[in-house]
């Protein structure tokens, strides 16, 4: 039997925030206070980074990793588009993932922003297609794990 080409996963992060959800959201919805938690790094270079946030718009981010990784002078790239905007409320992304010029994933996201008498409660549902050469489930989850902890970061500012 051949191997499988693809695997599914879908993955569930809880966050709880000591904002309130329209700061949450406005992290997500302006270009530069998402690019200060979603993009920079210190094992990448970010060599486009484009939002335009709104029902039918694109985002785009581009890396290319550096001499601090096992993959230096390979771009990662992620191009989505946003599917369902419900301000303070609730945003849906379908993406595609490359890394050095091949498709490694297709993905749906929903963040869903619940307010609460200490903030704001944020849940992540990752839904992914993994295709040959991707870094699978785990690696995602830690990544959105790792993206959730620098969104703490920027909403502490």
């Amino acid at each position: 039997m051949e191997k499988q080409a693809v695997l599914h996963n879908t993955f569930v992060i809880e966050r709880s925030y000591p904002a309130a959800p329209e700061r949450v959201f406005d992290a997500f919805a302006d270009a530069g206070k998402k690019r200060r938690w979603f993009g920079d790094g210190e094992h990448h270079d970010i060599e486009a980074f484009e939002l335009d946030f709104r029902v039918g718009g694109k985002e785009l981010a581009q890396y290319r990793f550096n001499a601090t990784t096992p993959f230096p002078g390979v771009v990662l790239a992620s191009e989505g588009s946003y599917l369902d905007i419900v301000a303070n409320r609730r945003i849906v992304t379908a993406s595609t993932m490359s890394f050095g010029g091949k498709c490694i994933s297709a993905t749906l996201v929903t963040i869903e922003l619940l307010r609460t008498e200490q903030g704001t409660d944020l849940i992540c549902t990752h839904q992914g297609a993994f295709f040959e050469g991707a870094d699978g489930p785990q690696m995602r989850e830690a990544g959105w794990r790792k993206l959730l902890d620098q969104l703490a970061a920027e909403l502490a500012e």
